[in-house]
């Protein structure tokens, strides 16, 4: 067999490039549910009591952990809380207490403990995108791990959410969950 030419590592290497740019190109925008229904409206879906059923996928695909979620949720004109406590199938449990702020044009805003800086999050049609940093303890340390957070409302009762997350551009895994209102 005969080694390839720099000509042709060149055009490979180019190929491969092309291909990762088109890619990032195709990715999603919230503007492009704005026709979709239901509409998502995040202080009426997210009010009252919610529960969620979720798991954390790895890189490849693997289940790596389930978990169940109960919310309250309140707001006060355009500021919500919502109260989430996580219980995980290893027996763990957490708590994350979120801080909303509803700007113009479906804009959002949002704080918590573990969350560094802000959330930052856009509601279109039935769609809500929220990216944000998340500081997550791991094997006895903790490491910042940024989540691009895609929530789609099916029904007025029922969110599918998905939700990739990454640490310097590399993919970890994702999570995926299911939003049931009461």
């Amino acid at each position: 067999m005969k080694p390839r030419s720099f000509f042709d590592r060149s055009l490979l290497l180019a190929v491969v490039m092309s291909a990762g740019l088109l890619g990032a190109c195709s990715a999603p925008k919230v503007q492009d549910y704005a026709k979709e229904t239901p509409v998502l409206e995040l202080r009426d879906y997210f009010n009252g009591t919610l529960d969620a059923y979720g798991i954390f996928t790895d890189r490849s695909g693997k289940v790596v952990k389930r978990f169940t979620v109960v919310m309250t949720c309140t707001w006060k004109g355009d500021a919500g809380v919502l109260d989430e406590v996580f219980s995980y199938s290893d027996g763990t449990t957490q708590r994350r207490i979120w801080r909303l702020t509803r700007h113009a044009n479906g804009r959002y805003t949002g704080q918590a403990d573990d969350v560094v800086g802000n959330a930052e999050g856009q509601q279109s049609g039935n769609a809500f995108n929220w990216a944000y940093t998340l500081a997550l303890p791991v094997d006895g340390r903790v490491i910042d791990v940024q989540f691009d957070d895609w929530m789609y409302l099916v029904t007025d009762k029922i969110m599918l959410n998905k939700a990739a997350m990454r640490k310097w551009g590399v993919g970890l895994g994702e999570v995926t969950l299911s939003f049931v209102k009461r």
